[in-house]
């Protein structure tokens, strides 16, 4: 899943010290009566003394003790407004591939396997229990769950049909799912390249409650991964075809809903509760049984605003009430705030969250060609002060590799330490060795002297640009000119993403999990056969052999200790070749109003809005 900040289509700072496996900040239900106890004691103590040469004694009001209250828990009602700086991509959990797209669509559907607050392993969700894996790991078979119906005006009972559907429409042209292709190709029959839709053979719906899925290789890890993204949430072929007939599909603004909420629709069906760039209404789902799903659904309803200046959209939050922060980083004074303790309970550090953020160095241009110039840019690089611009330590983490905390093969990789390599050894930056590798490449002076401006092309967010303009001082200290555009976060991951435009340096991308697999983080970032001329997400179109066979092997193990090691070589090789510069692994922090009961989803590090409740 792309991130730059947030995450392109469509993907935070106050000084605080925190280890990444309990990152999270504990918020208390409620503020204490006790200080102003205390205080009403401190005034009477100043005023003993009668002003004579009398001594006067003044003895303490009794202060009556109110026995400590229970903590009643979450309180079911009530209505959240989640602010977000943005727009989902898109709302059809067949198409939509960006976090906050995803957190709508863990709300309104239903997956196969989906994720509680507190764990990193999915769970059953649609699926009555856990898949069981036959035929030497080519033959995946799922129960899927009785009882749940969609919502209004198509009221009926899912069916393992309705998954089939769910995923053959993500291959057609006119759905186009980003990442279906990569994670759902091994099934048997799967289209090589969107088209229109078509049925695939090796998705058979046995019956009405269970589905199998035969694949080309045993890859059952990688493909039940998947099955735990939106795209395999039901869609009923008699209702979404006609909707899916169109170019590009319309079932988004006619979806319907299986999981506790709804995005708020008329008698017809045809959505009326999001306006894109504006807000999107989420109502309770009148279909939905609680006794069939683990989620507690405590919320009334939910408003998403869009198009909210992230400082205004945060006083909004510390000032109000009945608020929260959505898909926004931040901004640095906010956090600053923070540290007082009117608002402390209401600012959390989250969990890593599985993205790493780095600065991509083109591989295919020169000077970066040359792996030494490129290990003299790693050596040279002051991350410490990447992040500082981008907000401090609250934001994450100071990254010496790509695999991050959380994701298997992290350890392997080279944990919090990093992988040894001389290059991303000092987190601040180490002149005198980048110089002596600027030599090794022909430098003599230990200084680039080419007199080509490069051009690095930057998201123009004010983080992520304060951020740019320290990569762009970093490679300025060893000689380089460089040429800095800060352009949308969509057009940067445009440039970035299309070869042929040569951009050298891309410092405002990075990479979200997908599902807790390394595979979704290096795979399609660093293989040199995911390189292609449009939407690249191989920024450093890095093409190396050794790469390439590493992250093959690994793609083929299946067993989760080997598989973990074999990603571990491979993300060592990746830091090795010095395609891009690591430089933070997000644990952001997170905003709500004192009222909210906030609780972030471990999994993807924000507010889930099927277990936050307000007060």
């Amino acid at each position: 899943m792309r991130t730059a900040g947030a995450v392109p289509k469509g993907r935070r700072p106050r000084a605080l010290s925190f280890s990444w496996h309990d990152a999270r900040m504990t918020t208390g239900a409620c503020r204490s009566a006790l200080a102003a106890g205390a205080a009403a004691l401190a005034l009477v103590a100043a005023g003993c003394g009668s002003g004579g040469s009398a001594t006067t004694t003044v003895s303490p009001p009794r202060i009556a003790q109110t026995p400590p209250q229970a903590d009643p828990g979450p309180q079911r009602g009530g209505h959240l407004t989640v602010l977000y700086s943005g727009d989902v991509d898109y709302i059809d959990p067949g198409e939509t591939y960006y976090p906050y797209g995803y957190n709508v669509a863990y709300a309104t559907q239903r997956p196969l396997y989906s994720y509680r607050p507190e764990s990193r392993r999915p769970v059953p969700d649609l699926a009555a229990g856990p898949a069981r894996v036959s035929d030497g790991g080519r033959t995946i078979t799922i129960r899927i769950r009785r009882g749940i119906r969609y919502s209004p005006p198509y009221a009926v009972e899912v069916t393992a049909a309705d998954v089939k559907y769910a995923l053959e429409r993500a291959f057609s042209a006119n759905v186009a799912n980003g990442y279906a292709p990569t994670y759902l190709s091994e099934i048997v029959g799967a289209p090589r390249q969107p088209g229109p839709y078509q049925p695939i053979p090796g998705i058979v719906a046995r019956g009405r409650y269970t589905l199998v899925i035969h694949l080309r290789r045993p890859r059952p890890t990688l493909v039940l991964g998947a099955l735990s993204l939106p795209v395999s949430a039901p869609v009923p072929q008699a209702y979404a075809a006609p909707y899916d007939a169109q170019k590009p599909s319309a079932y988004g603004m006619h979806e319907l809903a299986t999981g506790p909420y709804m995005i708020q629709s008329d008698p017809s069906g045809k959505v009326v509760g999001y306006q894109p760039g504006q807000q999107l209404l989420l109502v309770r789902n009148p279909s939905w049984r609680p006794d069939t799903d683990y989620r507690p659904a405590y919320l009334d309803s939910v408003t998403i605003q869009e198009g909210t200046d992230p400082t205004v959209a945060s006083r909004r939050i510390e000032l109000g009430t009945h608020q929260a922060s959505g898909d926004f980083q931040i901004p640095g004074q906010v956090l600053q705030d923070m540290g007082s303790p009117k608002y402390r309970d209401d600012f959390v550090v989250s969990p890593a969250t599985g993205r790493v953020r780095f600065v991509a160095l083109n591989t295919a241009v020169t000077p970066f060609d040359d792996v030494n110039v490129r290990r003299a840019v790693l050596a040279a690089f002051d991350r410490v002060a990447m992040r500082q611009a981008f907000g401090g330590p609250a934001t994450g983490i100071v990254a010496s590799h790509f695999i991050p905390p959380g994701v298997p093969g992290f350890l392997s990789g080279g944990g919090m330490q990093g992988p040894g390599l001389p290059w991303v050894s000092n987190p601040s930056g180490d002149l005198t060795l980048a110089r002596a590798y600027l030599r090794r490449a022909g430098y003599p002076d230990g200084r680039y002297t080419g007199t080509q401006p490069l051009l690095m092309v930057a998201d123009n967010s004010t983080d992520e640009l304060n951020a740019a303009r320290v990569a762009q001082a970093q490679l300025q200290k060893l000689g380089f000119q460089i040429q800095l555009q800060a352009v949308s976060r969509r057009a940067m991951y445009q440039a970035c993403g299309t070869p042929s435009r040569q951009v050298a340096i891309c410092p405002s991308v990075g990479w979200l999990k997908d599902f807790g697999d390394a595979e979704t983080v290096l795979d399609l970032t660093f293989d040199g056969h995911s390189i292609v001329p449009r939407n690249n997400s191989n920024w450093s179109q890095l093409d190396d052999p050794r790469v390439n066979r590493a992250i093959a092997a690994a793609n083929a193990i299946q067993d989760p200790a080997r598989r973990a090691a074999a990603w571990g070589t491979a993300d060592r090789l990746i830091t090795a070749s010095a395609a891009a510069v690591p430089w933070l692994w997000d644990t952001p922090p997170l905003l709500k109003s004192a009222d909210v009961d906030g609780v972030v989803n471990k999994m993807f590090g924000w507010w889930d809005l099927s277990f936050t409740s307000v007060r």
